[in-house]
């Protein structure tokens, strides 16, 4: 089964965050997620990654993230090997998202708590 990527700019994927049509799976590693993360994404490690393990959604596309674009690209393949209906990823990561202005969470390593 092969599925084509779309590449989703950050302001495509904030619009699909704030109307609800995208479930956006972060793949990058804890530390990184706690440290910076877009809001309302999922964590789903790449070096743990099963794709059995992602969240369906009939109603939702599900796209993909990371720090600059390159792990996003391999879950998705995953992901689609898989026979996972995945839609695509954020081009270019969280550094385009942080690029274009959209905010992100920061967490305190010391409490695990949102930075404020």
């Amino acid at each position: 089964m092969s599925h084509e990527l779309a590449r989703l700019t950050p302001d495509e994927v904030k619009a699909g965050l704030e109307d609800g049509s995208i479930l956006l799976i972060d793949v990058r590693e804890p530390l990184e997620f706690a440290d910076s993360r877009i809001p309302g994404s999922l964590l789903f490690p790449l070096s743990t990654f099963s794709p059995g393990w992602l969240p369906h959604s009939a109603h939702k596309r599900l796209v993909f993230t990371c720090r600059s674009g390159r792990r996003s690209v391999t879950a998705f393949n995953q992901a689609t090997q898989a026979g996972v209906a995945a839609h695509g990823h954020l081009e270019g990561g969280i550094l385009a998202w942080q690029a274009a202005g959209h905010p992100t969470v920061q967490t305190d390593p010391a409490t695990g708590q949102p930075k404020k």
